[in-house]
């Protein structure tokens, strides 16, 4: 295929385009450079050869960089690529070897915040429709790219726009807005995404914080909350709000040959984190499984009285916690939202404050659909093997395309597992980026033909 000798022979614009995207810094939770980078990806898309747009709601809402290409060939099939050009705060700044932004080549690697995720990502999909079009003038299959700046603080937008926009963001299937590549260089493709619900919890006891002689007469704010999560999960991890799994189907047979199949050493995911054991002293497949289709209940954060150094003898006047629940297919945020509330009125915690930050569905491609077998085939004879991951334990906003658009979506792509994504020093490895850009350029080929 020529188009896989053009990747080889101009991976200098790749890595110099890359670099350009890198150094406009886009930070959604600051609202930094939005507006810049929405412009510098749509001048992109435009010198790669696709016909881009910037898309918009409403002032304050980050615009969507929209671009297509029609194929001369096959005008009935289209592939969408789905994207983001937001990247995630480089904070704290004194861990960085270089400076964030500064997108810099050290050997195999380019590094700055957004390398892989998600400039790096969006880059190998830019550059395989442009070696398509430099090979042969043409495109196997109908291209899209939908390319949002609002990732990295929860897509709040992206159903309105895909809502609007339905008919113009029409496809057949979406390539997801990343993938992993294990340590043995072998691309995971995610069939799908768990769901997320984010809350805060809060109790207010007192006008202020108090000596803390005084706990024998005024309330602990802290400890009312503590006694509030502490009806929400056993120490398994198994949730215990009522109904919480009433919609959840089962593994299929499939699925678990798949989880059976995937490759998961418990022993270096310990020594990686410095643990013992898992929750619920879980082991081998029964861990996998829990990856792949467990809910949980996990506390991010628990803020209350003092926290500094030393000691000072404080009666906190009010505790908060921050609770994040991953979801799993057929959980609904919105009912979850109401079982958690009445769950808490029925334990007697009325006085407990709920503010929900985000909610967000699961997702999950059937492992049997044909789009899948495509991208497979094209990922094992690019990178010799690949692995089928029936769902990725992390959330984004996949619910969606497949609810509104009716896409089957898959995640795969060329972010190293060890890359230090949302990390100081992130990278991507331009060998990774390289296999990636051949990869995308099969699978069209392969969507186009319908293989």
């Amino acid at each position: 295929m020529n188009a896989l000798k053009h990747v080889d022979s101009h991976m200098d614009d790749l890595i110099s385009d890359l670099q350009k995207l890198i150094r406009q810094p886009s930070v959604s939770a600051k609202n930094e450079g939005i507006e810049e980078c929405a412009k510098l990806v749509k001048a992109l898309l435009k010198s790669s050869g696709l016909k881009s747009q910037i898309l918009r709601l409403k002032k304050g809402v980050a615009p969507i960089v929209f671009a297509e290409i029609k194929s001369k060939k096959n005008p009935h099939k289209t592939l969408m690529f789905y994207n983001h050009y937001d990247v995630q705060p480089a904070e704290p700044f004194d861990l960085w070897d270089d400076p964030p932004f500064s997108g810099i080549r050290k050997g195999n690697k380019i590094f700055g915040r957004g390398s892989t995720d998600d400039k790096g990502e969006l880059i190998t999909r830019i550059k395989a429709v442009e070696a398509c079009l430099a090979a042969t003038g043409d495109v196997p299959c109908n291209i899209k790219f939908v390319i949002e700046g609002e990732e990295e603080t929860g897509s709040a937008h992206i159903e309105q726009y895909l809502k609007k926009y339905k008919k113009k963001f029409s496809n057949d299937g979406v390539i997801w807005e990343f993938g992993y590549v294990d340590a043995k260089n072998r691309p995971i493709i995610g069939l799908g995404m768990k769901g997320l619900l984010f809350v805060e919890l809060t109790v207010k006891e007192s006008i202020r914080d108090a000596h803390s002689s005084l706990a024998v007469l005024i309330k602990n704010p802290a400890w009312r909350l503590i006694d509030a999560v502490q009806t929400l999960r056993n120490s398994d991890g198994h949730i215990l709000i009522k109904d919480w799994y009433k919609e959840v189907v089962p593994f299929s047979k499939k699925d678990l040959e798949l989880i059976e199949r995937e490759p998961f050493d418990q022993n270096v995911f310990k020594k990686e984190f410095g643990i013992r054991s898992f929750v619920g002293n879980k082991k081998n497949l029964d861990a996998k499984k829990s990856l792949v289709g467990d809910a949980t209940c996990n506390i991010a954060g628990f803020i209350s009285g003092y926290t500094g150094n030393g000691a000072k003898t404080v009666l906190p006047g009010e505790a908060l916690v921050k609770i994040d629940f991953r979801l799993i297919p057929k959980m609904d945020p919105k009912k979850q939202v109401i079982r958690l509330k009445k769950h808490l009125k029925l334990y007697g915690f009325d006085d407990v404050k709920i503010k929900i930050f985000h909610g967000e569905a699961a997702a999950r491609t059937d492992s049997s659909h044909p789009f899948v077998s495509q991208v497979e085939r094209a990922a094992n004879k690019i990178f010799g093997k690949s692995i089928l991951n029936v769902s990725n334990a992390g959330t984004g906003p996949m619910h969606p395309f497949v609810d509104i658009l009716k896409s089957p979506c898959i995640s795969i792509g060329s972010t190293y597992m060890f890359s230090r994504i949302h990390s100081p020093n992130e990278f991507a490895r331009i060998d990774l980026l390289k296999k990636t850009t051949k990869c995308i350029c099969l699978i069209m080929d392969n969507f186009g033909k319908n293989q």
